[in-house]
């Protein structure tokens, strides 16, 4: 005959039922999250339902400091440290042992300063290790002041335990995914150092364009009409936008540094290769006009040697003010400046310019090569140095391609890849049309072009004001270059302005 069940057993099964129950729904829960902000209090809230607390601090072994943090605790809004094996909590934490005192205040053990300084008057406490799975204790789980005023019992310490052992796993797992979003952020800190050090004078451009896309990415959160009205970033998609936006321009560290830090048309030794020849012309013209001299006394006689001098002296700074003017014009061709059809035809023209060097040889004052790069059209850039230019995007993606990068972040080389290319299938490298651009390479691109425009003054260009800035992106938004809605929406939320203030801290 089976013994009789008292009437209150079952009662307490129900409740002790619910409490498991309630320690694997919060189990499933710790396992998916991942921010230690969020999960921490998640695990002092459930703590203090399995047991019936007032309240619960949990702290966090800081083995290097050989300490104990709690960055949340029930009733305290600052982040609290104890040494090891001081109070409780620090005691627990040493021995691994379960502390359950009916009357806090009875026990020697226990530190009042917490409850002199918040006045809050501590009566029971049950402060249980946290161990992981190799058993190794990883922190505490305190619980103060039992709701029915009475004593924690021995179910509450199995129960906390339990809950324990699931949070220090949860907790362990929280921890390692913000090393490993430290170790990317440094990873990319340092790349992003790599890219600038090869052209100072863009010093910022990679973190300026990361926050205006990001900037744009937020403020698609408030559109309700028009292609992005359901277009929502998650927290890990815009760091994925983030990412991709400072690592755009990596692959500029495979490009010649001339090249990359190319001011002028010409470059350095070739300017002054150039100057050089219009030194010697300088001086082949006073040789010639001392020959010229020396003919003329002879044939005339020394009575018109002052005459001769002062012929000679008008002739010669004629000569050299048309040296210096053509030096002049060949220097402004030299600016980074768009030119009229006119001064190419001149430049073509100067070719036929020649001079005596020291050894009598007939040499060109331009070379070829040299009218060639100052006739360029706009910018500093060859046709060729262009190319190389913008095979930086290509760089880019076999770069970041390399990356295990995690599956959140998957996207990045493709983002990353995509943000020249143009909507009408005008851009670079792969010219593909809209259909294939992501929308983060689209607000990547307006963010690029932006910044580009607006960045202060840098050796090859002048800034150009916000106003004249937004204009120039419009006729490319008409051209059918840039997305015009994203454009809309990057102005009217001004996005620049937005992107400029400082974040809360």
């Amino acid at each position: 005959m089976l013994p009789q069940t008292q009437p209150s057993e079952p009662v307490d099964l129900n409740r002790r039922l619910k409490k498991l129950t309630s320690i694997l729904d919060v189990t499933k829960a710790m396992s998916a999250e991942r921010d230690l902000d969020l999960l921490l209090p998640l695990i002092l809230y459930e703590a203090s339902k399995v047991v019936e607390a007032d309240r619960c601090s949990l702290f966090v072994l800081d083995r290097e400091r050989n300490q104990l943090w709690s960055k949340v605790a029930q009733g305290s809004k600052s982040e609290i440290r104890l040494p090891m094996g001081s109070g409780i909590a620090g005691r627990v934490a040493e021995t691994g042992e379960v502390i359950n005192l009916p009357d806090a205040y009875a026990d020697e053990r226990f530190n009042r300063t917490f409850d002199s300084i918040s006045g809050y008057r501590t009566q029971s406490v049950l402060c249980v290790p946290m161990r992981d799975a190799n058993g190794e204790v990883t922190g505490v789980i305190q619980a103060l002041n039992k709701l029915s005023g009475g004593a924690f019992d021995s179910e509450d310490e199995e129960l906390l335990l339990a809950l324990g052992a699931q949070a220090a796993g949860a907790i362990e797992n929280a921890l390692l995914h913000e090393e490993i979003n430290s170790l990317f952020e440094g990873f990319v800190s340092a790349s992003v150092v790599a890219i600038e050090s090869r052209d100072p004078t863009t010093a910022g451009h990679s973190g300026r364009v990361a926050n205006l896309t990001v900037s744009l990415a937020r403020a698609l959160e408030h559109v309700h009409t028009g292609p992005y009205a359901h277009t929502r970033f998650s927290a890990t998609e815009l760091q994925e936008v983030r990412y991709a936006s400072l690592l755009h321009d990596f692959g500029k560290v495979g490009v010649r540094e001339p090249v990359l830090v190319k001011a002028e048309k010409l470059y350095p030794h070739e300017l002054e290769g150039l100057r050089s020849r219009f030194q010697l012309a300088r001086k082949d013209l006073q040789l010639q006009s001392y020959r010229r001299r020396i003919a003329a006394v002879k044939l005339r006689g020394t009575p018109h040697l002052a005459e001769i001098e002062a012929e000679e002296e008008a002739r010669l700074a004629q000569e050299s003010k048309q040296l210096d003017e053509v030096l002049e014009f060949v220097l402004t061709c030299n600016r980074p400046s768009v030119l009229a059809q006119g001064n190419f035809e001149r430049l073509h023209e100067l070719k036929l310019l020649r001079f005596q060097d020291g050894f009598d040889q007939n040499q060109p004052l331009l070379l070829e090569r040299e009218i060639q790069s100052l006739s360029i059209l706009k910018g500093t850039l060859s046709e060729a140095e262009r190319q190389e230019i913008e095979s930086h995007v290509e760089h880019t993606y076999r770069f970041l391609s390399q990356i295990p990068w995690t599956r959140t972040l998957r996207r990045v080389p493709e983002i990353a890849y995509a943000h020249h290319e143009k909507l009408n299938g005008t851009g670079y490298p792969r010219a593909i049309p809209d259909a294939g651009i992501p929308v983060q390479s689209r607000m990547m691109a307006i963010a690029d072009i932006y910044d580009a425009l607006t960045a202060s003054d840098r050796p090859y260009k002048k800034a150009v004001p916000h106003p004249l800035a937004l204009d120039i992106l419009q006729r490319e938004v008409k051209s059918g270059q840039l997305d015009a809605e994203l454009f809309r929406i990057f102005v009217e939320a001004e996005v620049p302005q937005r992107a400029q203030q400082p974040k809360p801290e």
